[in-house]
């Protein structure tokens, strides 16, 4: 069960990018998008944490940088994701996107949190390679370099949301809500700013951002959850590599996007670079549990192969 309900986490937040643009295709905004994405997830995930007592004695302090994780970190890269999603096709986003797994790695190194080996420089090399493909692939007439810089910043500022994240120890899903609720916050500010944001868009709409606040959202936060209470973190982060999976071929379906050779490639090996540090977390953390030789302590905990949800469970 833990497995299976890492997989249909997995679906549900690579189904957010097709439910995205099935809400810009009804007449609605990115603005309004990300209100009512953050308005409803924050409301049911701090409904949830408060029954379950997960923000109950929390230091202030805690509470206060969780809240501006959202409302800064958090909030710029869900800004970033959605914009490029409404210039560039979902599968292309979807596969830049999953670079921030290799990101975190290499951010991790240089900031000495962690020591390079050969099979990190090569998950480095591998991702590199197959980010170069998915870019080289989707060059031609209908190619928008604003949207691909857009879909470039996400996973760098999630990267960097992350690194600060995994130094905040705090529950999950009380981060998570904390998070959810700072963003919110951050974008009803905005809709004041700007005079409002407009809800004038076709009633089906509704039925899509519903889908991006309850399924791609709530429900995928919770499966993830229940997944790694039965399967553990590094089984759950290999998992987790079915999202773009989802996302590419749900985009094919509905859309009719079609990745050419070099991208299907290209994506391959971005994805193989993720597993190719995955499955040593994995192998270590088996032989540990089995009475094997234990892995060396590191000084700080390994950010560096995050599954989906990052230290906020959630994207």
């Amino acid at each position: 069960m833990g497995r299976l309900f890492c997989l249909f986490s997995a679906a549900a937040f690579g189904v957010m990018a097709v439910f995205g643009k099935l809400a810009y295709d009804a007449g609605v905004s990115v603005d309004a998008l990300l209100l009512v994405r953050f308005g409803v997830a924050g409301a049911l995930l701090l409904t949830i944490a408060l029954a379950r007592g997960a923000l109950r004695g929390l230091p202030r302090r805690a509470v206060l940088t969780g809240i501006g994780m959202g409302a800064i970190g958090y909030a710029a890269q869900s800004a970033l994701y959605f914009s490029a999603l409404a210039r560039i096709d979902a599968s292309l986003v979807a596969l830049i996107l999953y670079l921030y797994p290799i990101l975190v790695m290499g951010t991790a190194i240089l900031l000495r949190r962690e020591t390079a080996s050969r099979r990190r420089v090569l998950a480095l090399a591998t991702a590199l390679l197959g980010i170069g493909l998915v870019l080289s692939g989707a060059l031609g007439a209908r190619f928008d370099l604003q949207g691909v810089l857009l879909a470039l910043g996400a996973p760098i500022v999630y990267t960097a949301y992350i690194l600060v994240g995994d130094s905040l120890k705090l529950p999950p899903l009380a981060l998570t809500a904390l998070v959810c609720t700072g963003a919110f916050g951050t974008y009803v500010l905005l809709s004041f700013v700007r005079g409002g944001t407009s809800f004038g868009f076709a009633p089906i709409g509704w039925v899509w951002l519903l889908g991006v606040a309850l399924i791609s959202t709530v429900a995928a936060i919770l499966l993830f959850f229940a997944g790694m209470a039965r399967v553990g973190p590094s089984v759950t982060s290999i998992l987790s590599i079915f999202e773009p999976v989802v996302t590419v071929v749900a985009a094919t379906v509905v859309f009719g996007e079609h990745l050419t050779g070099p991208q299907w490639l290209g994506g391959a090996l971005v994805l193989s670079a993720v597993l190719i540090v995955s499955v040593r977390t994995t192998a270590a953390t088996r032989r540990r549990a089995s009475g094997g030789s234990p892995t060396p302590p590191r000084r700080t905990p390994q950010p560096a192969v995050p599954s989906r949800s990052g230290p906020a469970g959630d994207y």
